[in-house]
């Protein structure tokens, strides 16, 4: 059968309707169905795969996954041999092609992530359409016909708060709607989240948006604007994404905007994972999805506790698999049914927490910087393996840099340095201090990296 947007659209709500076992029934086969292409199309997984069973229904049979691996195996990983990292590379080297189809038929995202290491991902047409049906699914049971009514009398319009520049995943979908053209362009608008809130404020006001999508973190400080009277916008509805949301962050925007608030959590290797429910719970879209929450020896955790790490399988993406990935992330996944009603998996995320740096100016107030804003300066900066920006006084940032290999350190340094004086010069902090660490980036106690460390107040006592 043709997986058209149709077929999807009609296939989700069926799921939906269904037992959970209808559900189950569809993410079993569809996991078998993927590491059989897998095995079959990319070397390293049929290596990886070796001596598995013919078909594989259960994801804890599968080795782990993650991003270091991946990418150090890039070209026998991609299952389309046409597929190679340098020719990856030398595409997303080019900000002329963002949304633009690599080969003439994927788009092609960056990311840093909150591990500050930059992957490259191939993504299809599969797994983009997959993403769009399940979007539009959560959008229409969030908003209900009221909502939606109320939306199309604004006049349908959707603010996206997103990194440019880059071929990150949300601009890069953004400019190739744009280049398609169509009504769905005329009704999308891209906010630089590293625009100086002032502007951005004032953009805001003059596009006067019906839906706001964007990072958490941009999102709060949004939220600030619009309780001071600054930011004056009536949305519908307001979806943060990428970063940690707590309940009292999501009650605070709705009663600013009077709007209803859903949050994601989703990454660029699986951008549909999850869409929460007036509970503030994340709901796993399980039918082309596997969320397994596990230990650090990757043996399951009991519902009802934080795990160590969260592995993920995206269903849809066949050119470059995404199975039994490791997302870093720490999840609880709730061991009863969720009050909303909904019988997907529900879970709460305790990981991808944003960390916003605040700076005095030289006027006596504040500025504050989202961090996807030194992320997305940093991804977009040839030669950075791993960075790390830590805030060591209010008016001082320490910048951790481990170059690629073969990449000049001082060359690096020269462009990462330029980009961050521009960042900060155009938020009026040209007066912050900018050192250049001779330490690579420092991990946790748990081994993870933060890519930016706010500076600790409680340290200056008084």
């Amino acid at each position: 059968m043709t997986e058209t947007m149709a077929w999807l659209k009609r296939d989700i709500r069926r799921a939906r309707k269904e037992d959970a076992a209808a559900v189950t029934r569809r993410r079993r086969d569809r996991l078998a169905d993927l590491v059989a292409h897998a095995r079959a199309t990319s070397p390293y997984y049929r290596n990886l795969y070796r001596g598995l069973p013919e078909r594989v229904e259960d994801p804890a049979l599968l080795p782990v996954t993650d991003k270091k691996t991946l990418m150090g195996n890039f070209d026998d990983w991609a299952t389309d041999r046409a597929v190679t990292y340098e020719k990856v590379r030398a595409f997303t080297d080019d900000p002329e092609r963002i949304g633009q189809r690599f080969l003439g038929k994927y788009m092609v995202a960056t990311t840093s992530g909150t591990s500050g290491r930059r992957g490259l991902f191939v993504l299809d047409d599969r797994y983009m359409d997959v993403g769009a049906a399940l979007t539009s699914r959560a959008l229409a049971s969030w908003l209900g016909p009221a909502g939606v009514l109320r939306a199309a009398t604004q006049g349908g319009r959707f603010a996206q708060l997103v990194a440019t520049g880059g071929h990150y995943v949300g601009f890069a979908a953004y400019s190739r709607t744009l280049g398609a053209g169509g009504w769905r362009s005329k009704l999308l608008r891209a906010f630089p989240v590293h625009t100086p809130m002032p502007r951005l404020v004032a953009e805001l006001n003059d596009y006067r948006p019906s839906f706001v999508i964007g990072y958490a973190s941009t999102i709060m400080l949004l939220t600030a604007e619009q309780e001071a009277g600054r930011l004056r916008i009536n949305p519908a509805l307001i979806q943060p994404a990428g970063e940690t949301m707590t309940t009292n962050d999501t009650d605070r925007i709705a009663r600013a905007f009077h709007a209803t608030v859903r949050a994601m959590y989703s990454a660029t290797e699986c951008t549909y994972l999850s869409h929460s429910c007036a509970d503030g719970w994340y709901h796993v879209n399980s039918d082309w999805a596997v969320l397994e929450p596990v230990e650090a020896d990757h043996r399951p955790t009991p519902p009802g506790q934080f795990s160590h790490t969260v592995l993920v399988s995206n269903l849809a993406n066949r050119v470059q698999p995404f199975l039994r990935y490791d997302l870093g992330d720490s999840v609880l996944l709730r061991p009863d049914p969720c009050p909303c009603g909904n019988p997907l998996p529900a879970l709460r995320v305790r990981g991808r927490s944003g960390d916003i740096l605040t700076f005095p100016t030289r006027r006596g107030d504040s500025v504050q910087l989202a961090p996807l804003a030194f992320g997305t300066l940093f991804d977009r900066t040839p030669g950075v393996e791993l960075f790390q920006v830590e805030q060591t006084a209010p008016a001082t940032l320490r910048v951790r840099l481990l170059p690629t290999a073969g990449a000049d350190p001082a060359r690096v340094w020269r462009t990462a340095h330029q980009e961050l004086t521009r960042l900060l010069a155009d938020n009026k902090l040209d007066h912050v201090t900018v050192q250049r660490a001779d330490e690579p980036p420092q991990q946790t106690a748990g081994g993870k990296y933060r890519t930016v460390i706010p500076f600790d107040r409680s340290s200056q006592g008084g």
